[in-house]
């Protein structure tokens, strides 16, 4: 399947219901029986999931984020954060972040659809995921305070099976998990942004064996 008749196929399938609760949860760092109860004084943010070419290969861009410890502190997400009252929607959030943190032009971003909303409790925020696509690979200028780095990962290798494996993390300044995680080089994806990207990548195969 070529490029745009890929990215016309994925924009068609966000509008169907999505795989939601079941693909988050395989890549859950909670046990099955966690707690996934929304308190109500959640706070509502939006991310960006952009795809776009680069060395003729669709790519996802991540960002490691700087030492600065807060909850997800040093940890690699998909751009975003939180709805601020002069957001349109979540999507007008998640563009705006991604502005603000990589320096992608919204302009450039053609929004596919949506993902289905995830809720994190050790930060009290209700994600809404988008999906993105731009033509071109954005000139990422990186917010000093808030982006260690951007990764590129080919979409093709978050694919591959091998990519998930169990790893440790450290949460805070003790506490040692083992966690699934998709791992890209030295990178290490887990948590929300590991069960929202699981989400797309289900999508992503369903189409492909179509």
């Amino acid at each position: 399947m070529g490029e745009q008749n890929f990215i016309e196929a994925l924009k068609k399938r966000l509008k169907q219901p999505l795989p939601g609760l079941e693909a988050q949860r395989q890549m859950s760092s909670r046990p099955p029986s966690g707690n996934f109860e929304i308190r109500p004084d959640h706070r509502k943010s939006g991310v960006l999931a952009l795809l776009y070419p680069y060395h003729e290969i669709l790519h996802l861009a991540f960002m490691k984020r700087t030492e600065d410890g807060r909850v997800h502190s040093g940890q690699i997400s998909f751009p975003g954060g939180k709805m601020e009252t002069d957001d349109r929607d979540y999507i007008h959030t998640a563009l705006r972040e991604a502005n603000e943190e990589l320096g992608i032009i919204s302009e450039q971003v053609e929004v596919l659809g949506q993902l289905s909303p995830l809720y994190i409790p050790p930060s009290n925020f209700l994600v809404y995921p988008s999906v993105g696509f731009s033509r071109q690979r954005p000139d990422f200028q990186l917010s000093e305070k808030e982006v260690a780095a951007v990764i590129e990962t080919p979409l093709e290798y978050l694919l591959k099976k091998e990519t998930v494996q169990r790893v440790q993390v450290t949460v805070g300044h003790q506490l040692r998990m083992n966690v699934p995680a998709f791992t890209f080089g030295s990178h290490i994806i887990w948590g929300a942004t590991a069960m929202m990207l699981n989400e797309l990548l289900t999508v992503v195969r369903e189409l492909g064996s179509k």
